[in-house]
Parts: structure tokens; C-alpha cells; sequence
């Protein structure tokens, strides 16, 4: 399913905050966010704070001292290329694990520069000051997480769609099928770590649809290919950190699924073993690029900014299919 257009909804200003700092995520997507501050001409950077959708986190405690207070965003791997547009005009370090980078305008080794976004947080109730992260869909908290369920669901396998955060006899039987496929409790919807186990759930071998594993102790970053029989769609980029699995999300009934997959350092640059990239492909020339990408044109890939990418052919006769990805 094509990523909704998503915005980070935060004011611009340059006035310092004088209280904690709490962010909350009316998204439908789990997300894990960093934030910059500025204070004398010094920036420090820290992240990364996972917060659920519907749900609020303070990520500051006590006074804030700064002069701006900065943000950038990114959803869980196991959603694909993070559906979070970043547009600010700072540059700023982040590691890949959780951090704290005290000069944060000169990225060290192990850390990659990232847009963020000035922001203004507003007075909340509680002495703290609150930004929301919200997409277009502009949903309150009970819409955003019946969303994030219903995209799960999707990423799963399960027919919850369309995810537009509005409950129905559809989206109660799909996630009725998925707890007992994953002998999860009806009750566990309730559970405060529902997420949790709803994402690792997800991220196990699935006797539905196709299921990438990652054995190697390197972060994968995969693309899925589908054809309908009229039209070849490539889409990427997933990200699969070690030890875990991702479900490409996959809707209709496509005749033919093709995966492509490499394995990439802390800097975002291919893998080599024995001088040659450790990937994960075939002889299917279709379309990719380094960035986040979706099309449906694969002819003359070059010519458009693309590269040409060999993907290998998917049997899904069997209803599933796991790739696991290991070191040679």
C-alpha cells in the first residue's frame, strides 16, 4: 500500500521553551524521534525516543534551556521507507542506535546527517510543553491508533483496508484472525504494551504473503516488486536490523512478487564480503534508487535517476514465503 502523505505538525519560532519538553504521535505509525537544541551556538542531539501512536512521551524533563528546539522523526523498519518527510533546513548528527552527540554539526564516524525541523511546542496541562507529530489524515488518538492497528494488519497479510482509522466488521475480523494466527490473547488490545506485541508479532516467519529475515549481523534494506500482469511496481526502501523480520506490504493479488535486498554499514554504504556486495537478488533487471522510491516504470532506468537492480522471483504458491538473508 502507497505511504499517505505525512507531515510533522509543529509550529516555527525561535523563542526558547521554559519547560519539559513532551512529544505525542497522532500518527499510524510507531515512531521514534530525535531532537536537537540549540543554546549558545552549541547544538547537542539526542535520540532515539519510541512513542506509540496515541500515545505522548516527555523526552525532556525539567526546564529546557535553549534558544531553538529542534526535531526530526523516523517510523519503525518494519514499515518500510519511514512515511516521515523531513524538512527543515538543520543538518544534524544521529546514530542509528540510541544516542546523545554533543557537537552535533560534525558527524563522527558511525553517525549520518539528518534534516530537522525548528519546532514550538505549546503549554500542556501538565507544567510540560507538547508538539504533536500528526499526518494528513489529521487524526485524534482514539482514529490514529485504530490506523496503526489497521497498518499492521495490512503489513501482515490481513484485508484491513482501507486504513483510515474508522472501525468496522472488517477491520474486528482481520485482527480477530490475526491474534489467534499469533495465539495472542483477545484482551491484549487493551494491554499498554499492545504495540509491542503487535510489532513482534509482525515481524515473525509468517505462513502469509512474504516475510524477510535478516540473520546477518549487518541492518538490511530491501525492495519488494509486484506484477499485476499489466504493469511491474518497484517499492523501497525496507530496513531490517539484525536478528529481526519485516512483511512487505503487498495488497491485491499480484501474479508475480520479486525481492531485492543488501546489506549496508552504519553509514548507509553497501556491505562487501570477499570484495563483493553482500546482496541478496537475481536476474530480473527492475527499477531502484538510493533513496525512498516507488514506480511502475522499468525501462531505461538510468535516464530517470534510477539504477538497475537484479530482483529475484518470489513462489508464493505455498500462501508464504520467508527469505532468510545470511552471511555466505
Amino acid at each position: 500500500m502507497p505511504l499517505p502523505a505525512a507531515a510533522v505538525c509543529l509550529l516555527v519560532s525561535s523563542n526558547p521553551a521554559l519547560a519539559g519538553l513532551k512529544l505525542c504521535n497522532r500518527m499510524s505509525y510507531v515512531i521514534e524521534a530525535a531532537i536537537g537544541v540549540d543554546d549558545k551556538s552549541a547544538t547537542a542531539t539526542r535520540g532515539w525516543f519510541r512513542i506509540d501512536p496515541a500515545a505522548c512521551r516527555v523526552v525532556v524533563q525539567g526546564t529546557l534551556a535553549a534558544d531553538r528546539i529542534l526535531l526530526h522523526a523516523r517510523a519503525l523498519g518494519v514499515y518500510g521507507a519511514s512515511p516521515v518527510p523531513q524538512n527543515g533546513g538543520d543538518t544534524l548528527c544521529v546514530a542509528q542506535q540510541d544516542f546523545v552527540i554533543a557537537a552535533a554539526r560534525q558527524c563522527r564516524a558511525g553517525q549520518t546527517a539528518v534534516p530537522f525541523t525548528q519546532i514550538t511546542p505549546t503549554p500542556a496541562d501538565d507544567g510540560n510543553m507538547v508538539a504533536y507529530l500528526a499526518e494528513d489524515a489529521d487524526y485524534d488518538d482514539e482514529q490514529a491508533r485504530l490506523a496503526a492497528v489497521q497498518r499492521l494488519l495490512v503489513i501482515a497479510g490481513y484485508d484491513a483496508a482501507p486504513i483510515d482509522g474508522v472501525d468496522g466488521p472488517k477491520t474486528q475480523s482481520a485482527l480477530a484472525a490475526f491474534l489467534k494466527s499469533r495465539g495472542l490473547a483477545a484482551d491484549t488490545v487493551q494491554a499498554p504494551n499492545f504495540f509491542s506485541a503487535m510489532i513482534e508479532a509482525v515481524q515473525a516467519p509468517s505462513a502469509i504473503g512474504l516475510t524477510w529475515c535478516n540473520d546477518t549481523p549487518h541492518k538490511i534494506m530491501a525492495a519488494v516488486a509486484t506484477d499485476d500482469g499489466k504493469q511491474v511496481v518497484s517499492r523501497g526502501w525496507y530496513r531490517i536490523e539484525p536478528g529481526k523480520c519485516v512483511h512487505p506490504d503487498v495488497t491485491g493479488q499480484p501474479r508475480q512478487i520479486f525481492s531485492f535486498a543488501e546489506a549496508v554499514d552504519a553509514d548507509n554504504h553497501a556491505v562487501k564480503f570477499k570484495d563483493r556486495p553482500l546482496n541478496w537478488g537475481g536476474a530480473k533487471q527492475l527499477c531502484t534508487r538510493e533513496n525512498k522510491f516507488e514506480t511502475s516504470e522499468q525501462g531505461d532506468c538510468s535516464s530517470r535517476g534510477f539504477a538497475a537492480t537484479g530482483f529475484v522471483p518470489v513462489d508464493l504458491s505455498g500462501g508464504g514465503k520467508t527469505l532468510r538473508f545470511a552471511m555466505p
